[in-house]
């Protein structure tokens, strides 16, 4: 009788100990997750959204612009799939900046007059251990793509052919997502610079059923091991969607990149 009550003090012990532990973590959590919202506020309220951008303005150009504002902390130029042109985002090292980029609406770059607003959204910090180290790896960037909106029924495959048939030849790419996501997003180096910047010029244009979203790669393609091991297993088995849309079937894409009219029947 003693031991069982003995045990039971030693159980009600534990479970305050144990009870008084997740509270700790949970309040740790909480005071992380209250930082990073405060750290995501600072850095929209410190940039600006630029948009009707020319397409041969390039990030260097458009920051250059903007350095009697303040000192410039990143700046993001992306293509827009409903548009010729592009869009930006620049974000200040000092909130007091925004004020004076923004007085800078209505400026001409080429053609176009910017428009410029307060942005909504924070820049999307690059991982620095991918940006590039070497001289080598910086030309690299110079003829690789960031291309967005991949349509998930779209197979490597198929965006290899898509860019080698319409921009030149492609040597490197890497697919990233999987079924569980909507779409799907590449990085694709090619053989020429020239090659991509004909690739930035069809960003909007279809493969499969999605407009892709193309803008420069910050970073030169990377493999891997997973690759390495896609790679291995794909030359011993024959090639299956078992989740995808199409039935495990291939997506007969033109050389636009739009879906064949069997392709389009078939869904």
């Amino acid at each position: 009788m003693q031991a069982l009550q003995g045990a039971r003090q030693q159980g009600h012990k534990f479970g305050k100990q144990a009870n008084g532990s997740l509270q700790n973590k949970a309040g740790g959590t909480g005071k992380r997750k209250l930082a990073m919202q405060k750290q995501l506020s600072l850095k929209v309220r410190r940039t600006v959204y630029i948009c009707d951008i020319d397409q041969s303005v390039t990030e260097e150009e458009l920051a250059e612009i903007f350095y009697d504002c303040g000192k410039v902390q990143d700046c993001r130029v992306c293509g827009d799939p409903n548009s010729a042109m592009r869009f930006a985002f620049i974000e200040f090292e000092e909130e007091e900046a925004v004020p004076k980029a923004l007085a800078k609406a209505g400026m001409k770059i080429g053609p176009f007059s910017l428009r410029i607003l307060p942005s909504k959204t924070a820049i999307v910090p690059v991982n620095n251990t991918y940006l590039p180290r070497t001289e080598e790896e910086r030309e690299l960037c110079s003829r690789t793509i960031y291309v967005a909106n991949i349509d998930k029924r779209a197979d490597k495959r198929d965006v290899k052919a898509f860019f080698t048939n319409i921009c030149g030849a492609v040597t490197k790419l890497r697919l990233l997502g999987d079924f569980h996501h909507m779409t799907r997003i590449a990085f694709v180096e090619f053989e020429e610079a020239d090659s991509a910047n004909r690739a930035l010029d069809i960003s909007g244009a279809l493969l499969g059923m999605l407009p892709l979203r193309i803008s420069p790669s910050k970073t030169p393609v990377r493999s891997s091991p997973t690759d390495i091991q896609e790679h291995s297993n794909s030359e011993q088995r024959p090639r299956r969607r078992p989740n995808g849309p199409s039935g495990g079937q291939k997506i007969p894409l033109s050389s636009s990149g739009t879906l064949t009219d069997e392709a389009s029947t078939a869904s």
